[in-house]
C-alpha cells in the first residue's frame, strides 16, 4: 500500500537549510522514494499557510518510508533541518 510523507516546514536559517538540501538528494536516491511536489508558494484554497516549503514524497509502502527516514545517513543529515527549522511532518497511507 502506498505510503505518503508530508512536510511542512518553516525555516528561520537559510544558509544551515542548504546543508541540508545539500546532502539531501545522495541519501534519498538509494531508497525507493518518489518526490512528488516541492513547492515553497503553494496556492492556498482555504485557512493559512505559514509554511517556508511544502514537501509531499511517495513510498511504496509505510515500511520503506521509515527506513529511510530512521537510516542513520538521513539522521545524519537532518541535524542540519533541525538546526535550521520546524516542521510537520506525518505518513499518510493510501
Amino acid at each position: 500500500m502506498s505510503c505518503y510523507f508530508i512536510a511542512q516546514i518553516k525555516i528561520h536559517d537559510r544558509a544551515e537549510y542548504q546543508k541540508y538540501l545539500d546532502g539531501y538528494d545522495e541519501i534519498f536516491s538509494t531508497y525507493r522514494g518518489i518526490v512528488v511536489a516541492v513547492d515553497e508558494e503553494p496556492l492556498v484554497l482555504e485557512g493559512e499557510w505559514p509554511f517556508d516549503r511544502t514537501v509531499l514524497i511517495r513510498f511504496p509502502d509505510s515500511a520503506e518510508a521509515r527506513r529511510w527516514y530512521e537510516s542513520p545517513e538521513y539522521m545524519e543529515l537532518v541535524r542540519h533541518r533541525h538546526a535550521s527549522s520546524k516542521a510537520n511532518i506525518v505518513l499518510v497511507e493510501r
